[in-house]
């Protein structure tokens, strides 16, 4: 491993740290580069998932605002692959194409779902909405260790340098600067490397989480349209109409006997 780490070294100051780091330090060193790998990995491929998502989202909202019926896109079998709303819409379309085909009501020779079929298809897009979620999350939280753990990390491999520079002078009773400077900079390069880690993926996952967001946003709102586009068109809400012509005759009541 240290071999390995070496060409990644500019030559000069961090060359020489490096050489004169103890064997702790370069084990330290060494995790940190690990999780440095890890992240960096994170980092390429949840920017390109993110770059796809958002592509294809815009191609399938602007698609699905040009139709009129919830079931248009599904019929005729459009894919926006990578796009988090459609798999959302193509888990509800499924579901209601299903509740549509076996469990219908006629509604003034109209075929209709149930409101308890209805319910059944919110609860598959609430389900898909947080799996879609959840896709997106996915490996943040190693982005979020290395910007917290990463510094502490390196000063766990600085001190441990330095407490062995200092024990190392201590026994053989020189307490010069000659003979505390390498082990201190041998010492400090593991803190230097920590930082190297933490940094990239701070501004990475600040990017990440922020976009993350607008698309959970962004899905959230076209799951609350998607059901209601579905419940106007394909559910009965003959009980619904009865509650609100009730309601509405109550008002009138009241206001004649107001007069």
């Amino acid at each position: 491993m240290t071999t390995t780490i070496q060409p990644f070294l500019a030559s000069g100051a961090l060359q020489f740290a490096f050489e004169k780091a103890t064997l702790e330090g370069k084990t330290t060193i060494c995790v940190l580069f690990l999780l440095s790998m890890v992240s960096w990995t994170i980092i390429i491929t949840k920017t390109r998932q993110l770059y796809i998502a958002r592509k294809a989202s815009k191609k399938f909202f602007t698609a699905y605002a040009a139709t009129r019926d919830p079931l248009d896109i599904h019929r005729r079998g459009e894919d926006f692959e990578g796009s988090p709303g459609y798999q959302l819409y193509f888990r509800g379309a499924e579901e209601l194409a299903y509740q549509y085909k076996n469990n219908p009501v006629t509604v003034k020779g109209e075929r209709r779902i149930s409101r308890a079929s209805f319910e059944a298809v919110k609860l598959v897009l609430e389900e898909a909405a947080a799996r879609e979620a959840m896709s997106l999350e996915k490996g943040m939280i190693v982005l979020s260790t290395a910007v917290a753990g990463g510094p502490f990390i390196g000063l766990l491999g600085t001190v441990w340098g330095v407490m062995e520079t200092f024990a190392g002078i201590a026994k053989a009773n020189q307490a010069s600067l000659t003979a505390m400077a390498p082990g201190v900079a041998g010492a400090l390069i593991a803190t230097v490397t920590g930082l190297l880690v933490a940094i990239p993926a701070m501004f990475g996952y600040n990017f990440m989480v922020t976009t993350i967001r607008h698309i959970t946003q962004e899905l959230d709102g076209f799951a609350t349209r998607y059901a209601n586009q579905i419940e106007h068109t394909y559910v009965d809400n003959r009980d619904l109409e009865e509650k609100i012509a009730g309601a509405l005759k109550r008002q009138e009541s009241a206001e004649l006997a107001a007069r």
